[in-house]
């Protein structure tokens, strides 16, 4: 049998769509999957096509369209491939697929909508290849990584894991706050450094990292120490916030600049072996100053020099740290907003509670005053006039 004879027996059994029809109804089509080449994908698409290579369509078809009943509409240049793809789903049990007659040519050949996604280069192809086979990431998901822009406050046990896996994700632009500097023992969990930084400004030797792992990530570095007079220019612009201070008064002033920008924090912290994560979305639900109205004082809540950490620990939380910056970013999962993650790594036991914010929060709960901006001192009391 020849190929072409191959093609019109699928056309056979295949329901086809012309252009017209599909470009009348494109949300009757269902999920629109581009069969062609990634060359061919390169120079032009169909909007809001996912892109499944004939030859991986098989493989990969669950992962895009794990209900077989749900409708399914193959395109591919001139209609041949997308036909026999169509057999293939239907002898796997999808029941509602079709082929665009025609293809991508006639669609394009009959005046309709049509774009050039953002490309990658070969070496981002190959570095962000397991992103890419995720439907719920993909190419599009990639591409909002590289734009997005997420400050990581603190270079330390926290920032280190997860200025590294964002950078490792492909996050464009990474932010780095620290005013610190490299020391022996920050080398126990403080993975962005190494022996011979020691003495280092660490966002100096957190941009040698990051730029080390991945040159499509732009460090933007702040040598300083957050405070009132410079926390909202810092923190403007960036699409998330991660919380890696290792301290009350920074808390609670990213917490109320975060409100007065709109911008989520994914907060972490860790004390010996216990660690928390949770995500503070202004307006959204709770922010940090509803679950810690104030500060404990000085002496009950010693740093880890006093009290000591678990150097695994930070990269535990730090981690799942960065994957609630990854899910914000794309939209994807359910954050941790309204919930508070704890793990305890002696028994190896994870927890989840409940937030709700509080009416008489002095940072959020009047949508119509926002919190002032003011540095607090060690015990984080609230100014009578936020």
């Amino acid at each position: 049998m020849s190929y072409n004879e191959l093609v019109s027996r699928a056309r056979a059994k295949v329901q086809e769509l012309s252009p017209k029809d599909l470009s009348d109804d494109l949300d009757a089509a269902g999920t629109v999957i581009d069969v062609r080449e990634t060359d061919e994908w390169d120079l032009g698409v169909i909007p809001g096509a996912i892109h499944l290579a004939r030859g991986i369509i098989e493989g990969a078809i669950g992962r895009v369209a794990p209900d077989r009943d749900a409708p399914l509409t193959l395109y591919c240049a001139g209609g041949g491939r997308s036909a026999l793809a169509a057999t293939s789903l239907l002898a796997m049990g999808y029941t509602e697929v079709r082929s665009l007659a025609g293809g991508f040519d006639a669609w394009r050949a009959q005046g309709n909508q049509w774009e050039v996604p953002q490309s990658f280069n070969n070496d981002q192809r190959a570095r962000y290849a397991r992103h890419l086979s995720l439907p719920e990431v993909g190419e599009a998901g990639q591409q909002q990584l590289l734009a997005a822009r997420v400050l990581v406050v603190g270079a330390g046990g926290l920032g280190s894991p997860a200025a590294l896996y964002l950078a490792a994700a492909g996050v464009g632009t990474l932010g780095i706050v620290d005013f610190d500097r490299v020391d022996v023992s920050n080398l126990q969990r403080q993975v962005l450094h190494n022996l011979f930084r020691v003495g280092e400004k660490k966002v100096d030797s957190a941009r040698q990292t990051i730029n080390s792992l991945n040159r499509d990530v732009k460090v933007e570095a702040y040598d300083l120490r957050l405070d009132a007079s410079n926390v909202m220019d810092v923190l403007a612009g960036y699409d998330v916030i991660i919380d890696g201070a290792d301290n009350f008064p920074t808390r609670y002033l990213i917490n109320d600049a975060s409100i007065h920008l709109a911008t989520p924090v994914v907060h972490g912290s860790v004390f010996r072996f216990e660690g928390q994560v949770s995500v503070f979305s202004p307006r959204n639900g709770p922010c940090y100053r509803c679950l810690f109205p104030e500060a404990p004082p000085p002496e009950l809540a010693p740093n880890c020099a006093e009290a000591g950490v678990l150097g695994a620990l930070t990269g535990v939380i730090g981690t799942i740290q960065a994957v609630e910056a990854i899910k914000l970013v794309l939209g994807i999962g359910t954050p941790l907003v309204g919930r508070l993650l704890t793990y305890e790594a002696l028994d190896q036991e994870f927890r989840t509670l409940n937030l709700s914010r509080r009416m008489d929060c002095a940072a959020c709960g009047d949508d119509a005053q926002l919190p002032q901006i003011v540095d607090y001192g060690p015990t984080c009391s609230t100014p009578s006039s936020a």
